[in-house]
């Protein structure tokens, strides 16, 4: 069956990861400043990821077995949707478990590579993937109505509704960027290995809710829906915002973080390292979400509505009770599908 590669490459690529990461941080390599480095916290942090990226791969991998057993294989998710998941799994996993994070805590310019690896690649890409619709088809009868239960809960709803909105996501990803690269903050977070575990989380967490939101808004987009234009705009404020960060990290006369007072291992000065960090941010972060914001410009004036070849077995998990239907149809609404309704079109 599809399962059973698809599994075996999981366990291969994690076996991968955990051999990088401890080769990444063996002698030689500091992932924190050398005067604060904490001992053994490391380990315990990779050992985290390995741990979540597994779960991640082996529900999405046993969801998408399900799924295409009951319908057809590339049916409900495309190859190309699935493959977009395999790719930005594998994006997340080298920017967090591969040398890339060992060579982060020496030069200030490849930890923003890694920042952007996790916000500008490995999230749009993951999201490309829909998991939490895979998701669901991996879960059993009595976990899909425990989630049921838990997800009508107003207050998980507000939060839902509040941070997967281009308003929303924006403000979120937005204050969670500026806020981490206060001097205070991004030095601490350096130096600190809970603090830089938390740092690039909520980074993944708030570009997964800001790409979430642009994609629901094309998916859901019709001619009046003013869904679309706000999510240009948001792709647009979002490329000003982030560049103008980029730029003020360029052009400032003196180093901004004690982290990284000693330069890069590769002889450049401090301030040429944040200099190089800030053209990362500025240029090709900036291209990303022009990029972005010109493809979904292009698709409203053109009307081309993107394709939702979903057929009504696909829209919602196996369910055998009438709870286990409900259950379904709240995971639907609440964003375990694409597009509020792309079920209810496919249904009537």
């Amino acid at each position: 069956m599809v399962a059973r590669p698809l599994l075996r490459l999981t366990a291969l690529v994690a076996t991968v990861g955990c051999a990088a990461a401890v080769n990444a941080h063996g002698p030689g390599v500091s992932a924190v400043a050398p005067d604060d480095r904490l001992g053994g916290s490391g380990a315990a942090g990779e050992a985290w990821i390995v741990a979540a990226l597994s779960l991640a791969a082996i529900a999405y991998v046993g969801g998408l077995a399900r799924l295409w057993r009951a319908s057809a294989r590339g049916r409900g998710i495309s190859r190309r949707e699935a493959g977009a998941f395999a790719a930005g799994w594998l994006v997340l996993a080298f920017a967090l478990l591969g040398p890339l994070d060992a060579w982060s805590g020496r030069s200030f310019a490849v930890h923003m590579t890694q920042h952007e690896a996790l916000m500008l690649i490995a999230a749009p890409l993951l999201v490309r993937g829909r998991p939490l619709a895979v998701w669901s088809w991996a879960l059993s009868a009595r976990l899909r109505a425990a989630t049921h239960r838990l997800l009508t809960r107003s207050a998980w709803r507000h939060v839902w509704r509040t941070f997967t909105r281009p308003f929303g996501a924006t403000a979120l990803q937005l204050g969670v960027l500026f806020a981490w690269h206060l001097p205070a903050w991004f030095d601490r977070a350096v130096t600190h290995a809970g603090l830089h575990a938390l740092q690039h989380a909520s980074f993944l967490a708030a570009a997964l809710c800001f790409w979430w939101a642009m994609r629901t808004s094309a998916a859901a987009r019709s001619e009046p829906h003013p869904a679309s234009g706000i999510a240009i705009a948001c792709l647009f404020v979002t490329m000003l915002a982030t560049g103008a960060l980029g730029a003020l990290l360029t052009f400032a006369p003196v180093p901004w973080y004690r982290a990284y007072a000693a330069g890069a291992s590769w002889g450049l000065s401090a301030l040429e390292d944040q200099q190089l960090g800030g053209l990362l941010m500025w240029v090709p972060g900036g291209l990303a979400y022009l990029l972005a914001g010109l493809v979904h410009a292009a698709r409203v004036v053109g009307h081309d509505r993107p394709a939702m070849r979903m057929d009504a077995t696909a829209c919602k998990p196996p369910a055998s009770t009438a709870s286990d239907v409900a259950a379904a149809d709240h995971l639907e609404r609440m964003g375990f599908k694409e597009g509020g309704a792309t079920c209810n079109r496919m249904r009537s």
